[in-house]
């Protein structure tokens, strides 16, 4: 059985596998595509609105207890190259 995680935007839970794993590296928020980076992991919707509605919120900094806001960029970049296969 998968496990069950929940979306730091719409708060929704649903399979791992469903999911995307970001965690702060170097300062960027990156997509952890193996979920074995090490630190703390934040669980996101593969869908615009709800990394967009994570950004906005705040969610990413306060789910991975970062200081500062980290550079969410490079992972709008990978989620829109995902998007467009």
């Amino acid at each position: 059985m998968d496990a069950v995680r929940t979306c730091v935007a719409c708060r929704k839970r649903a399979p791992r596998t469903e999911l995307l794993r970001v965690v702060v590296h170097e300062g960027r928020l990156c997509v952890d595509d193996r979920a074995v980076l090490p630190g703390r992991g934040a669980w996101v919707h593969p869908l615009a609105q709800c990394l967009d509605q994570a950004v906005k919120r705040g969610a990413f900094p306060r789910a991975l207890r970062a200081s500062g806001k980290p550079d969410a960029g490079p992972l709008e970049n990978r989620l829109k190259t995902l998007m467009d296969n």
